[in-house]
């Protein structure tokens, strides 16, 4: 694990995840020479069809094509959980596990996922967002929470945005005309995930969601947030 600070810390449910939500941005602020690590909380290992396809495999080849997405955008880390597909909880063991995170990388930013969009959205997705929103506030900041990091000289954090991804209640657009080529680019790295679309199809849908979500603003594409920033 390179423990060097990063000014951005993606937390992800699953493999892709990251790539469909904030890659467009990711790429950015990568071009702007800041350094973005991804926590990845699962395995994937439920996500197919195939009804040849073993779990165990799966998960491995998950893993190696979010680590060519990641290689592709330029993120300088790619953090495996490796909790099982299907299977996140709200457990004390999981916060700490990103509490640990964000008091090693102190990220200025954080994004992950809208843990409050409604009705019908993965259990794992609502989860990721929701302890990773926990873990923000108050855990990272708090001296007395999870005393023995304390021990481990990984002292408080104060994280100051959060972008949280596919938010009924969007409030910020993040340009990213120029990027979006390496974006769908990241994209195509899961195979596994968006090998059976036919090219041309996966990109027209792509901007064609990305040009809605950037309709009213002075730019062509855009990835659409719910943003969250903390005065402490």
């Amino acid at each position: 694990m390179n423990s060097k600070p990063a000014q951005v810390l993606v937390v992800t449910p699953h493999p892709d995840d990251a790539e469909y939500g904030v890659a467009g941005t990711v790429a950015r602020w990568v071009g702007e020479g800041k350094g973005v690590v991804y926590v990845v909380c699962t395995n994937g290992d439920k996500g197919t069809n195939d009804t040849n396809m073993k779990p165990e495999e799966l998960a491995k080849i998950r893993e190696g094509e979010q680590m060519a997405a990641a290689k592709s955008l330029g993120v300088r880390g790619v953090i495996f959980l490796r909790h099982p597909d299907q299977g996140l909880e709200d457990t004390h063991e999981f916060r700490k596990e990103l509490v640990q995170l964000i008091r090693i990388y102190r990220p200025e930013t954080m994004a992950t996922a809208d843990p409050y969009r409604r009705y019908i959205w993965h259990r794992d997705h609502r989860i990721t967002g929701q302890v990773t929103l926990d873990a923000i506030f108050p855990y990272a900041r708090d001296r007395l929470s999870y005393p023995d990091l304390m021990k481990e000289g990984l002292h408080p954090h104060k994280v100051k945005e959060i972008l949280l991804w596919a938010s009924e209640d969007i409030n910020y657009r993040s340009d990213i005309t120029k990027t979006f080529h390496l974006k769908l680019a990241a994209l195509r790295c899961h195979k596994s995930q968006v090998g059976l679309i036919p090219p041309r199809e996966l990109e027209e849908r792509l901007r064609e969601r990305h040009r809605i979500m950037a309709e009213g603003q002075d730019f062509q594409l855009a990835e659409a947030f719910h943003r969250v920033e903390i005065s402490w």
